[in-house]
């Protein structure tokens, strides 16, 4: 079984700062790719950013340059970022991680975290 907990959001001034985090655990295998999605109400889930098992990244156009995904693996940490700065009232959304990998010997499916509150403040 795999858990990922994502942490990190919480109020912010226009052009603040944020850092999410999402800890992944449990039996889990490999990793194929790892990243964030985002729903503001109303709106469907989309993409934010992604970045692969071999560290290639792809973020949605409205937050290149201001948004950084990255990962660490090491010593089996399974741990996604999204470090996101010059944060807009539209960010305002509920992030959500997602992992893409295997469990042990079973197919590679998508998990996803619980989910962070992101609030521009204005």
């Amino acid at each position: 079984q795999v858990q990922l907990v994502d942490s990190g959001g919480g109020l912010v001034q226009p052009g603040g700062s944020l850092r999410l985090s999402c800890a992944a655990s449990g039996s889990i295998f490999s990793i194929n790719a790892m990243g964030w999605y985002r729903q503001a109400p109303g709106k469907q889930r989309e993409l934010v950013a992604a970045i692969t098992s071999g560290g290639s990244t792809n973020y949605d156009e409205s937050v290149k340059g201001r948004f950084t995904i990255s990962r660490d693996n090491a010593n089996a940490k399974n741990t996604v970022y999204l470090q996101m700065n010059s944060l807009k009232p539209e960010d305002t959304a509920v992030y959500y991680c997602l992992v893409v990998g295997r469990s042990g010997s079973g197919p590679i499916r998508n998990y996803w975290g619980q989910g962070t509150q992101v609030t521009d403040s204005s």
